[in-house]
């Protein structure tokens, strides 16, 4: 049995900790350090507010640990402002958090809570699925070495990068598992 670490200091961690249980996996929330001593195959950052969980990782000394395992390969699945947490760049701000998935993202590239939205996407290897985008983030560049997973209207939504999962939009409040089964599989192969 898998065991993910889902960051549960801000933001939609609970419903992650659904999707993983469901699946026949094991969820941990991790809110302090020492919860990264765990033997963790993968962990989750969550939708919600990327300053604040930014804020939060530093505060807690968190943020380098995270970074670390992170580099060191362990399977990272991030949604909105999680995939704001990973990216090495952000438009329109100097800094950045984790820094570890070679992309620029764009914060709130749809609009305020009113410019939310649900759609279907292509996503690669996983055919149609349903897409939740609440506040949302697109990616506005992709380094070498980036797999494009799935684009809303020319606007790249969900990347790979080796050990890296990262998507503008929110799955875990959709029914279909496809993309959580899709990265426990990537933590069962790491």
């Amino acid at each position: 049995m898998v065991l993910i670490g889902i960051l549960a200091l801000q933001g939609d961690f609970e419903e992650h900790c659904q999707k993983v249980r469901a699946l026949g996996g094991q969820a941990i929330e991790i809110r302090q350090r020492e919860d990264l001593q765990a033997p963790l195959d993968g962990i989750i950052l969550p939708g919600g507010e990327s300053t604040v969980q930014g804020k939060l990782l530093q505060d807690l000394k968190l943020l380098k640990p995270l970074q670390d395992k992170i580099a060191a390969g362990l399977p990272v699945f991030a949604t909105c402002a999680g995939l704001i947490l990973l990216a090495e760049k952000i438009e329109n701000q100097q800094e950045n958090y984790l820094a570890t998935l070679p992309v620029t993202v764009r914060r709130n590239a749809y609009g305020r809570q009113l410019g939310s939205f649900y759609t279907e996407l292509d996503f690669s290897g996983l055919g149609q699925l349903p897409a939740t985008f609440i506040r949302a983030p697109y990616i506005s560049k992709v380094s070498k070495g980036v797999d494009i997973l799935a684009e809303k209207d020319g606007k790249i939504v969900a990347v790979r990068y080796q050990n890296q999962l990262g998507l503008a939009f929110h799955p875990e409040v959709d029914s279909d598992d496809s993309i959580h089964a899709y990265f426990l599989k990537i933590c069962q192969t790491k």
